[in-house]
């Protein structure tokens, strides 16, 4: 009996520049998998690496960008899409880290793994989120620990996490975007929490968020 394809809804496969993390600013190629409000186009993991290569061959890319509603749920449909694109871009997973026990199972084509948390509502599920960054780590994944920074996130908690993140992996690199139109620059509170939050880790950025891809938002 025939196999039945793989298949996954995406919200497309656009370009453009990465609003947030590790590779902020940088152009890449989008797999974003759709979530249960957006619009949402089916793929064969034939026709995702299909529309990779086309863009890839089209356009310069410094990336691909794997992310959206829960993508290390797709592994299998991800390692075959990807190694049949065969782009030789690098790739970044950014998800909310929720599937740790996945990470192992893309060594071979991811390059960046990185975990997204959103202010202090994201504590309920950070423990997760630890564990995946340990993973990729253990796997010998670049990753990253991003943090975007809301009206309610204090000091304390960007230092805890700054802290948790270290523990976790000392190679680890730590961006913390501040909330839309804070003053980073004419505020003395930035200037003396980063200089805190470097104490307690080598590699911590600041960096403000970019306005997300067109069609992402």
């Amino acid at each position: 009996m025939a196999q039945m394809p793989l298949t996954a809804a995406l919200a497309g496969v656009p370009g453009g520049l990465q609003s947030q993390g590790a590779w902020s600013g940088r152009r890449q190629l989008f797999v974003r998998f759709a979530g249960e409000a957006e619009t949402a186009t089916m793929y064969t993991a034939d026709a995702l690496a299909g529309e990779i290569k086309r863009a890839a061959s089209r356009s310069t890319f410094h990336s691909i960008s794997i992310s959206g509603r829960d993508p290390l749920g797709n592994v299998e449909y991800l390692r075959v899409a990807l190694k049949k694109a065969d782009t030789g871009l690098p790739v970044m997973l950014d998800g909310d880290g929720q599937r740790p026990e996945e990470i192992d199972g893309l060594r071979d084509f991811v390059t960046l793994v990185q975990v997204t948390l959103d202010g202090p509502g994201a504590e309920a599920n950070a423990e997760r989120a630890y564990e995946t960054i340990d993973a990729a780590a253990k796997a010998g994944t670049q990753h990253a620990m991003v943090l975007c920074v809301d009206e309610r996130t204090t000091d304390a908690h960007v230092l805890r996490f700054v802290e948790r993140a270290h523990a976790t992996s000392s190679s680890a690199m730590v961006v913390i975007h501040p909330a839309a139109g804070v003053p980073v620059d004419r505020d003395r509170r930035w200037t003396t929490l980063f200089e805190r939050a470097s104490a307690l880790h080598g590699d911590v950025r600041l960096i403000l968020r970019l306005p997300p891809p067109t069609g992402m938002r």
